[in-house]
């Protein structure tokens, strides 16, 4: 059994104010950022996804993330973006919420995209109305994200063309996995943590 003493919110608050994350330049044709939610809970705190809804248009249909999007094009930073994004997906007003940090910025493995994340704690319950955009909300366990028999590699077919990646079953085997990008920004979250998430991956030669 892993040690998860780590994973408390005071910790987790004092691993990211002193952490130094790689910011990467604003890249305004393709940057997008998000916004990791987290509160107490019963067995460790609990970290908010979303199921983003069916659209053809949105490359991240279905899955499992975090609410967020596109930055805007008129000098909107990517804190300000991952803020009105989730207003405007779950009505929810950040500006109440403690900024706990921000976590490396990633780029996408498939699409070409630069992803920030902002790290959030809310206080009380917070009553979320997802738009259109969202087909629904969840709050999960943070330690039940590292149980080994959640972990796995699946087959993921994006334009056509089938890849392995590693993922995590969350949810009932019908519902969608966390896989991409946002299983990547929970392995270096978990990092932070002093936590090993995931499988291991041999290095490509």
């Amino acid at each position: 059994m892993k040690n998860t003493e780590s994973i408390n919110l005071p910790s987790i608050a004092d691993a990211l104010s002193a952490y130094l994350p790689a910011e990467r330049p604003v890249n305004e044709r393709g940057h997008a950022a998000v916004a990791m939610l987290l509160r107490e809970g019963t067995c460790s705190p609990e970290v908010l996804f979303i199921i983003r809804a069916t659209h053809d248009q949105d490359p991240w249909s279905g899955n499992i993330g975090f609410p967020g999007g596109r930055l805007n094009h008129d000098g909107e930073s990517p804190r300000q973006a991952a803020e009105r994004e989730t207003f405007e997906e779950l009505s929810l007003d950040l500006g109440r919420a403690r900024h706990l940090g921000r976590l490396d910025d990633l780029y996408g493995a498939i699409m070409p995209v630069l992803v920030s994340c902002f790290v959030y704690q809310l206080h009380g319950s917070a009553e979320l109305q997802p738009n259109h955009e969202i087909d629904t909300t969840f709050w999960f366990p943070l330690v039940k994200l590292l149980e080994p028999e959640r972990h796995q590699k699946r087959a993921f077919v994006y334009r056509g063309e089938a890849r392995i990646h590693p993922a995590v079953e969350l949810l009932n085997p019908e519902q969608p996995l966390l896989w991409g990008i946002t299983y990547r920004l929970m392995r270096n979250f978990f990092a932070l943590c002093g936590q090993e998430f995931g499988i291991c991956e041999q290095r490509q030669p």
